[in-house]
């Protein structure tokens, strides 16, 4: 993906302002909610050793297959709890929507990640696909089978 293209999370900034630099290691996601954005984007533009790199070795899967059908098109996150530049855990809910190019067929992914800080860097750990809603009680921004999870 060019650097002057929109970035796939739809923060609204460019590729080359946004994830590309994480997914370069030029550097560090700042927030939970920054590395779950540039995971989404690293499924769209199917950045393999980005994904693996930034999951926990604790629940990272031994091998990682993208299936070059599916493509991401839009990421809404819905609501964050904690994962801010001064917290080591937090959580992001968000629904990304996909669509096969083959089919044509449309699906979308709502999930609850989970992150921590280890070492100033935050790690993807794991998700709930279709749990609780974070909307109660937690702040978010407004803008679904996770693009932060195995295929």
């Amino acid at each position: 993906m060019d650097d002057a293209d929109r970035c796939p999370c739809l923060s609204g900034d460019t590729y080359g302002a946004c994830c590309g630099p994480l997914h370069r290691g030029e550097r560090r996601a700042a927030t939970a909610e920054a590395l779950m954005r540039s995971r989404y984007s690293a499924y769209a533009v199917r950045d393999v050793a980005y994904l693996r790199s930034s999951w926990h070795p604790r629940t990272r899967p031994p091998a990682l297959e993208l299936d070059p059908d599916q493509e991401w098109r839009r990421l809404d996150v819905v609501a964050t709890r904690a994962g801010g530049p001064f917290d080591d855990a937090g959580e992001v809910e968000f629904v990304a929507r996909y669509r096969w190019a083959t089919t044509g067929h449309a699906g979308r992914l709502h999930e609850v990640s989970r992150f921590v800080r280890e070492g100033g860097r935050w790690l993807y750990v794991d998700g709930d696909v279709g749990a609780s809603p974070l909307r109660t009680g937690s702040a978010g921004s407004a803008t679904g089978r996770s693009p932060t999870a195995p295929r």
